[in-house]
């Protein structure tokens, strides 16, 4: 029904924020990945946005990005799987970062945001797969077999996922897996 907002932004309070969109004041719920890239109060902003009613309420939720919001509609399709579940994953991570693991079947990465247990990260493994590939999953940072290998090495080491990716981008494309882990280390010490 309300599928984008542009307006101007009046308030911000984690996870909310107030937009004002010719008088009249919307609440939209944003994930932490769209909050923190929101310009200062005062500002004009556009967010895409899926309106949600239930039964006690009338929710909308807001996005910076096409990507996001159709992460966001694949994973509340997912039974146990509501808005609020939906909204802690994709502040937990990236999108990219939600497509890669379940491209790579990691529900350890899942497991570590906050509210989703090992059942419910494997469910989303499974209902998830093959549904964010074609869109989102291009965009996932892993190129390879040696550097799904690196990042799950990273992460076991207690790197958290923005560190092991951004370690991998430094990485040659053509790097081998031993080596790869040796380069990453060091550019993750300095």
């Amino acid at each position: 029904m309300i599928g984008k907002l542009t307006g101007l932004l009046l308030e911000k309070n984690p996870p909310e924020v107030l937009l004002d969109c010719h008088g009249v004041g919307y609440e939209v719920l944003v994930p932490m990945s769209t909050f923190y890239n929101l310009p200062a109060v005062g500002e004009k902003i556009s967010l895409l946005t899926q309106f949600i009613v239930r039964e006690d309420a009338q929710l909308l939720y807001g996005f910076a990005t096409h990507e996001e919001r159709q992460a966001f509609r694949e994973l509340i399709k997912i039974s146990g799987v509501g808005p609020r579940t939906a909204l802690a994953v994709l502040s937990g991570m990236g999108v990219g970062d939600l497509a890669q693991a379940v491209s790579l079947q990691e529900a350890g990465r899942l497991v570590k945001v906050p509210g989703i247990g090992k059942k419910t990260a494997e469910r989303l493994l499974l209902e998830l797969k093959g549904k964010l590939g074609a869109d989102i999953g291009a965009k996932s940072q892993v190129v390879n077999d040696a550097q799904a290998d690196i990042l799950q090495a990273l992460l076991a080491l207690g790197y958290n996922d923005k560190e092991a990716a951004s370690a991998l981008k430094a990485l040659p494309a053509d790097v081998g897996v031993s080596e790869g882990i040796k380069l990453a280390l060091k550019s993750l010490a300095k």
